[in-house]
């Protein structure tokens, strides 16, 4: 699997990452609809695009299948949370555990969008948790850690370094897109 020069110079919590996709036309706007616009009848085809990406790319099948948590506030704006609509149908689709709750946010942050990669790395820092009476059952377990897009990775590479710390044997992060690097002059 080739590794980007972001990679090679500062290694990610993660084992992998797979993006069906580049966060570009068209599939900013079904992405932005699906997330913002309650655009829940796209949740299976952007399924079928990460199942796809995951059968091309990723080694074996993980024992679980999670999705990023919502903080509370954002949950209740959007009234769902994207990352679980999309790890709920491919985890029954693969016949893989998960569950909604196994992740928590334990400390909103604000939206990421503007920020640049440092502020994203200290926004995240300490966000997440494993909720506390579940911790054993990541321990020796593949995750595949599920997202709808993948910026610089800040939100990944922490909650997969929370479920490292619990003992999961490895973590891989799925996402339907991810933002192309900024070019290098």
């Amino acid at each position: 699997m080739a590794l980007c020069g972001q990679c090679v110079r500062a290694p990610p919590s993660f084992n992998s990452a797979i993006a069906a996709v580049d966060y570009a036309h068209p599939w900013d706007r079904l992405i932005s609809d699906f997330k913002y616009r309650n655009g829940l009848d796209l949740g299976e085809a952007l399924c079928a695009l990460l199942i796809a990406a995951h059968q091309r790319f990723a080694g074996e099948a993980p024992h679980w299948v999670l999705p990023v948590p919502l903080g509370a506030q954002r949950l209740r704006e959007r009234g769902y949370n994207q990352s679980w609509e999309l790890a709920r149908r491919c985890a029954r689709r693969l016949g893989c555990r998960t569950d909604a709750a196994m992740l928590l946010r334990i400390r909103d942050t604000p939206h990421q969008l503007s920020l640049p990669r440092e502020r994203r790395l200290a926004n995240v820092r300490g966000a997440f948790a494993i909720e506390p009476t579940r911790r054993t059952e990541v321990v020796g377990m593949r995750i595949a850690l599920v997202d709808d897009v993948m910026t610089t990775q800040a939100t990944a590479d922490e909650l997969s370094q929370v479920l490292l710390d619990a003992g999961a044997q490895s973590v891989q992060v799925w996402v339907i897109a991810r933002t192309p690097p900024p070019e290098e002059h």
